[in-house]
């Protein structure tokens, strides 16, 4: 079982470009409650992002601050080689892999080469299994 920590927490608010940083979000199947995609797309409703992205941009020579890369949450270790099925248990909260993160456009506003350098490297979607709250410092465990 591999372990890691949150570091940073982020919700999408209707009519605003930037994400809002949390100490603590609330999950249930819908998705992250208050976010602007709750209840939306349950395939789609959590991404997951490693703190790995962003030191592979910075190393790239793109400075992308946190929460550009579309996360609500940000951990330490790198989950991107999970496959959909699998599950992770963040604080209260079991998240269960649904796919890996496409690529938007929306990347292309922090930098025009940052879509094709984190093809592979941006995140994972995730959809709740079990609800609760997580929060900034949480234990993130891959359950396999």
């Amino acid at each position: 079982m591999t372990e890691g920590n949150i570091l940073e927490l982020f919700i999408s608010v209707k009519g605003q470009d930037n994400r809002k940083s949390k100490r603590l979000i609330t999950l249930d199947e819908k998705g992250v409650y208050e976010d602007k995609f709750y209840g939306k797309n349950v395939q789609r409703s959590v991404l997951i992002t490693s703190v790995s992205s962003y030191e592979l941009a910075l190393k790239n020579g793109i400075n992308a601050p946190y929460s550009s890369l579309g996360e609500n949450i940000l951990i330490d270790i790198n989950p991107y080689h999970l496959t959909p099925g699998d599950k992770i248990e963040i604080g209260e909260v079991i998240l269960e892999i649904t796919h890996n993160c496409t690529i938007c456009n929306s990347l292309s506003k922090v930098d025009s080469a940052l879509p094709k350098l984190l093809e592979n490297d941006r995140g994972i979607f995730a959809k709740t299994i079990k609800s609760g709250n997580i929060k900034i410092g949480d234990k993130v465990k891959f359950l396999k």
